[in-house]
């Protein structure tokens, strides 16, 4: 089951959409020209477009498996006591006093531009389950990262 924000599967259902209504038929149309162009045993387009249109199919299936395992998180419900699914965190990294903000995301909502990590990542586990004041360290790459809880919020 893949828990998401409600704004997270809206988004998985328009690309789904994008997907089977723009770029199937354009993926067919690419392979219906490379057809057109004669010997299939040697036409490197044909095998191309027939493999980019497998690997669309592929995409597809994929995100239609999501959309159905799909479990949307009621924000009114969630809690702010301490960290979880959705929680927008504000923390201190306790090594050189940086601020961050990170909402903690479905591992498919994931984006780091907009702030979003995903649950699965060393820092979100680490934040899961703490509160408010809370020290918590996250064993990164880099080493062990010591960050201290400043807000939950939604």
């Amino acid at each position: 089951m893949a828990y998401m924000s409600k704004e997270g599967y809206e988004d998985l259902v328009a690309e789904l959409h994008r997907l089977e209504a723009i770029e199937m038929p354009k993926a067919s149309a690419a392979i219906a020209e490379a057809r057109d162009k004669g010997d299939l045993s040697e036409n490197a387009e044909y095998d191309a477009a027939k493999e980019a249109q497998a690997h669309l199919a592929d995409k597809i299936h994929r995100l239609k498996s999501t959309i159905a395992d799909a479990k949307i998180i009621d924000k009114s419900r969630l809690s702010t006591d301490a960290v979880q699914l959705l929680s927008k965190v504000e923390m201190t990294n306790m090594a050189n006093n940086a601020k961050m903000t990170y909402t903690v995301v479905s591992a498919n909502e994931a984006n780091l531009r907009e702030g979003k990590i995903s649950v699965e990542t060393p820092i979100a586990q680490a934040l899961l389950n703490h509160k408010v004041g809370d020290v918590v360290e996250a064993k990164i790459p880099r080493g062990i990262l010591k960050l201290r809880i400043d807000n939950i919020s939604y």
